[in-house]
């Protein structure tokens, strides 16, 4: 089983702007994906959704399915990025397995994922 390990979150906001502002994105019905390239083998992400799309729980569900896509797939993921998911307002009936499906999409789109992983 994958961990997402705490020092692989982007949890200061001098990042997370460095990520939007510099960072290239894309984006579909449910997601809004930012790629920032950095030096080194690390790999960070960030999970953000705004306060228009809900109260405190939806948010936060909406995260925690986001974190749980990126999870799954980190190991398919390229080393030496900053990725930054953001949820948008369609995102907030969705099941797991459409969340996952969504960001494969964006990564795949990005191509951030690795040859031959998915």
């Amino acid at each position: 089983m994958l961990k997402l390990p705490k020092r692989s979150i982007l949890r200061n906001q001098r990042m997370f702007q460095e990520v939007y502002l510099h960072g290239r994105s894309w984006a579909n019905r449910y997601l809004v994906l930012y790629v920032f390239p950095v030096i080194g083998p690390e790999r960070k992400a960030g999970f953000a959704a705004g306060k228009r799309l809900g109260n405190a729980v939806t948010r936060n569900r909406l995260k925690r399915l986001m974190r749980e896509s990126y999870r799954k797939n980190q190991d398919c993921l390229s080393e030496g990025f900053c990725y930054l998911l953001v949820a948008r307002k369609p995102a907030v009936g969705v099941k797991e397995p459409k969340m996952e499906r969504a960001f494969l999409e964006l990564a795949g789109r990005a191509s951030v994922l690795r040859q031959g992983k998915v």
